[in-house]
């Protein structure tokens, strides 16, 4: 059985990544991609659908875990009755894709075990395994191989691969686990040592340039470091997730497929990293997009593949029983095909706040602009999904239609400081047109709040955006009206529900939609009133509060 989502930790090399029990054992790692099939799957099934093992031989008396600080190195310290010993696990970011494991002595002696039992496709495919002149260990089926190097006597015993060995202290062992295709030849070997020191400068570099922030730092930085981790360094995609099918309630139905780059999730991403000066991702992003989004602004998808791909189509795993027996396992995801008119106003606002930090546009940027500003023109007043993605129907959602407002909003901004006052003059007036519905249609007088729908009375956590985009000043009537409305009915002890309990739109059972960020919708509110009377001092927390609960959903697991 997995262990409490909590005690995993992860670690990745940009390119995919694996989550690390406290037990030792390795349970989910999908390559070479995010969006691969898994080759541990033990997560969402059990150890014989794939895991690697590395514990000491008897229960451990404590079991302690840290990553070095600026990096990605995960340390798990395992105390026992003779000794204490370290595991080092790291992903080292460069050229291949290797995952290394190093056991370290800290005093004493402590006896180890090992089992590695590599599973292809989700877990439902044992390999073909032999050992190498070298005496490296090879598993592989199909085009799939993955080689496991170390000084450990190794041996098979029930389709895995095992072994034990002791270290004292100062005494290092070495593991190096390395995926390649089956039909190209093996590449050489790499010395672990070497690549956790390289591993280790490339992160505290790279976290080096978060500025202070005063006694956040530590904190804004290990979150700045896991943000990283969630972007494909060959192509600038951000993924939502590394996992798939983590429930949002346990022994529920609603388990979605995130390993995907959703527009909306990584422009609150890029949010964070622009607020911090990391404008290389902001730019990989922006070239991402531009691919992604090919010629077509009618075919803009609210989520892409992590190279861009646009075919996403949703399968069942009928061989995994899903995390805590929360099945389906869902492979890929349908909501590719809908449509989230918000997407537009996320991407706009994000790429606006860009170009304001000096981020240039670019040729193609400039000449796509108008097309899909005129694309949107037509499409803002069609009913979407919105942005909990409901399978019960399209509506016309509030943020929706808010979200179609910032578009206008800001291309009307940009193109009249360019002169061009033609443009401008249009785009301003649909974002008028758009206020003013919105005003009309969204507001509830009985309710003294905006509501999730037009003619609905349901509540939604989203609508808590209104002021943070600029829709409305946080003191405006309305806004106030929300904020007391959306804490009296979804704030249930201080977690924001996205609507109320027992009234999804989801279209699934059993679905409490609750968020896991327990601080997200109480601190939303505290800040949207603190900016009714120090708009400056609180804006940077707001949008980092609004990104906590918009990014919520798929973080309720993970």
């Amino acid at each position: 059985m997995a262990l409490r989502i909590e005690d995993y930790a992860l670690i990745g090399d940009c390119k995919t990544a694996a989550l690390v029990g406290r037990d030792g054992s390795i349970d989910w790692l999908c390559w070479p991609r995010f969006d691969s099939a898994a080759c541990f799957a033990a997560l969402l099934g059990t150890a014989d659908n794939g895991r690697w093992l590395i514990a000491p031989t008897g229960p451990p008396l404590a079991v302690n875990r840290r990553y070095r600080p600026g990096t990605l190195i995960l340390e798990t310290e395992f105390q026992t009755d003779s000794g204490r010993a370290t595991i080092i696990d790291f992903m080292p970011p460069s050229d291949g894709a290797h995952l290394v494991r190093i056991v370290t002595g800290q005093s004493g002696r402590v006896d180890f075990r090992t089992e590695f039992a590599v599973r292809f496709n989700y877990g439902a495919t044992v390999p073909w395994v032999n050992r190498l002149d070298d005496g490296a260990v090879r598993a592989l089926a199909g085009p799939e191989r993955v080689v496991l190097r170390t000084p450990v006597a190794l041996c098979g015993e029930d389709l895995k691969t095992i072994g034990e060995f002791a270290v004292e202290a100062g005494q290092s062992v070495p593991f190096v686990l390395s995926h390649g295709s089956s039909l190209e030849d093996l590449g050489p070997p790499i010395d672990p040592f070497r690549a956790m020191e390289r591993t280790d400068a490339f992160w505290r570099e790279w976290s080096g340039r978060c500025p202070d922030v005063g006694p956040w730092t530590d904190a804004v930085k290990r979150s700045l470091i896991t943000l990283k981790a969630l972007t494909y360094a060959p192509s600038g995609g951000i993924v939502a997730a590394i996992t798939t099918s983590l429930p949002e309630e346990l022994g529920g139905v609603r388990n979605w497929d995130y390993r995907y780059c959703w527009l909306r999730d990584a422009t609150f991403t890029l949010q964070a990293f622009m607020h911090l000066g990391y404008y290389d991702e902001a730019r990989a992003w922006r070239d991402w997009i531009m691919r992604a989004v090919a010629g077509s602004p009618d075919q803009i998808q609210i989520m892409y593949g992590v190279g861009g791909e646009r075919w996403l189509p949703e399968s069942i795993v009928p061989w995994l029983p899903g995390y805590e027996n929360s099945s389906p396992v869902r492979v890929g995801n349908a909501a590719y095909q809908q449509l989230q008119i918000d997407v537009f106003g996320e991407v706009s606002d994000a790429l606006a706040q860009a170009r304001k930090a000096g981020m240039e546009i670019t040729e193609r940027g400039r000449a796509m602009r108008p097309l899909v500003i005129d694309h949107l023109a037509r499409a803002w007043r069609e009913p979407d999904e919105g942005i909990w993605e409901v399978r019960g129907g399209p509506q016309h959602f509030v943020h929706s239609k808010v979200m179609a407002w910032v578009s206008f909003d800001r291309a009307a901004s940009e193109v009249a400081a360019e002169g061009l006052n033609e443009e401008a003059r249009r785009w301003r007036e649909i974002a008028d047109q758009i206020h003013a519905e919105v005003c009309e249609r969204g507001f509830d007088r009985e309710l003294n709040s905006f509501v999730q729908a037009y003619g609905s009375k349901r509540l939604d956590a989203s609508l808590l955006l209104i002021p943070l985009v600029g829709f409305l000043p946080a003191s405006d009537p309305r806004v106030q009206g929300t904020l007391q409305a959306i804490e009296e009915k979804l704030l249930i002890n201080n977690s924001c529900c996205a609507t109320r309990p027992r009234m999804s739109p989801m279209a699934f059972p059993r679905a409490k939609e609750r968020f896991s960020h327990a601080a997200s919708g109480s601190s939303t509110i505290t800040y949207c009133r603190l900016a009714t009377r120090k708009p400056e001092s609180s804006s940077i927390v707001c949008s980092r509060a609004a990104m906590m609960l918009v990014c919520s959903p798929r973080s309720s697991t993970r």
